[in-house]
């Protein structure tokens, strides 16, 4: 897109006149409040991971804080998609951005660890901002239906902004200006108001209003259950061809169609959902299961002499490794209206090489400098951010109109299973403590210094 030297559209002109034909259509207010919608939806979560070790101190795995903060939001999104539809959209924003302020003023108001305090009530916290993200990344990816793909486009870049945002704003107070844990916590409590803000005073209702209430889908099912075609379009799932669609996409105004339960409800939509595990939750979920194994477990231990780096102790390693990885997820999540890429498994088997490669390295330092170490961390959040959003990108392109927002929703599950499955394999498989004993053996006893 940027002009080059010598050829015949090199002039800026031409390049703000292509740009602006990439942004046509964009409703600025739509964007606004779409980034607002993921900054704060996702920036608690990492303020929370950012201020682990302060929350359970030092004798305690921090895997239990990931845990805590994730395992609901997993919950949430698995069970939610099923019934969320029932609620309107305005008063679940009220509802998640209560819970999620409680939890954060629950965290930061219990006793620390060093007064005495038990780690039960902020833990308690922390399941509360889990479920309240959880509920929010669904609901807010179910809502970028109504405001077309610039919404989701801007929704990526929120979230990707969240993790350096968060990570500096934790940073920053508490370090540079020096504020208490308590006060910066508190702080941040007040944040979930941003998206209350956000939602009804930035964000245009038009298109929710004029679409209505999403009960579109209970009617196509009465029809399809009338019609006696139900099981047969479960079985295809969400992905039918447009000719087996066209039949089942009228709805139905008939009064006598209305009775079906929510049991069958329930049932039908469950089963429709298999048609996104292969093509969307399975893909996603690798890459997110790669890249918080590399985090969590593996860049603790990608350590060099200090000598060779730009580093004058050790703990400065993953704070910087954490930095460059958020950058290159910030910097893919925003790239949706420039550049699509369709193909998921192939980046999620380019991820799973990238955990390869970085394993090798803590085990046998296969690249002798710390700057090869950085371009793959960063080539590890380029990855993540793109598979997020170009997955939903492809939801939004491959699923019929009338299923679109139940299976943005479904496939927001996978990102959540991705990081459990991989807190639980570096926990119980122990991978940081098995990388860092066989460099101690090998008399690189770096991870014990940090």
């Amino acid at each position: 897109m940027l002009p080059l030297p010598g050829s015949p559209s090199s002039s800026w002109a031409m390049f703000w006149a292509r740009l602006n034909a990439v942004f046509a259509g964009a409703d600025i207010r739509v964007c606004i409040a779409f980034w607002l919608f993921g900054l704060i939806n996702n920036v608690l979560y990492v303020i929370i991971l950012s201020a682990a070790l302060d929350l359970v101190g030092p004798d305690v795995p921090k895997a239990i804080v990931l845990l805590a903060d994730i395992v609901p939001s997993f919950v949430i999104k698995l069970c939610a998609p099923y019934f969320i539809h029932l609620v309107p959209y305005s008063f679940r924003i009220l509802l998640f951005a209560a819970i999620s302020s409680w939890g954060m003023l629950l965290i930061a108001l219990a006793p620390p660890y060093t007064d005495g305090g038990t780690i039960t009530a902020k833990m308690a916290g922390v399941v509360l901002a889990s479920l309240s993200s959880g509920i929010g990344e669904l609901s807010f990816l179910g809502l970028t239906h109504y405001y077309g793909p610039f919404s989701q486009a801007a929704w990526g870049s929120g979230t990707g902004a969240a993790g350096l945002i968060g990570a500096g704003y934790y940073s920053i107070t508490t370090t540079s200006i020096g504020l208490s844990v308590k006060t910066t916590l508190l702080a941040s409590s007040f944040l979930p108001l941003v998206m209350v803000m956000g939602f009804f005073l930035v964000l245009p209702r038009g298109p929710l209003q004029k679409t209505g209430c999403p009960q579109h889908r209970d009617e196509n099912l009465d029809h399809e259950e009338e019609h006696g075609d139900i099981l047969d379009r479960e079985d295809r799932g969400l992905l039918a061809n447009p000719e087996e669609r066209s039949t089942t996409s009228i709805r139905s105004s008939n009064p006598a169609m209305k009775s079906t339960t929510w049991q069958t409800r329930f049932i039908h939509d469950l089963r429709r959902s298999r048609g996104l595990i292969y093509p969307y939750i399975l893909p996603l979920m690798l890459v997110y299961f790669a890249e918080y194994l590399i985090n969590q477990s593996v860049a603790p231990t990608l350590l060099f002499p200090l000598d060779k780096t730009p580093f004058t102790e050790y703990r400065s390693f993953y704070p910087t490794y954490a930095t460059i990885y958020q950058l290159g997820v910030f910097i893919s999540r925003s790239s949706l209206p420039f550049i699509r890429i369709p193909y998921l498994y192939t980046m999620g088997a380019l991820q799973c090489l990238n955990l390869l490669l970085l394993i090798l390295q803590a085990l046998y330092t296969i690249f002798p400098s710390i700057y090869v170490v950085f371009v793959l961390i960063f080539w590890v959040g380029v990855l993540g951010g793109l598979v997020y959003v170009n997955t939903y990108a492809n939801v939004s392109d491959d699923v019929p109109e009338e299923e679109r927002e139940f299976a943005l929703g479904a496939v927001s599950v996978s990102d959540s299973a991705g990081i459990m499955l991989s807190g639980l394999v570096g926990v119980v498989g122990g991978v940081e403590e098995g990388l860092c004993a066989w460099q101690v053996g090998r008399g690189k006893d770096w991870c014990r210094r940090l």
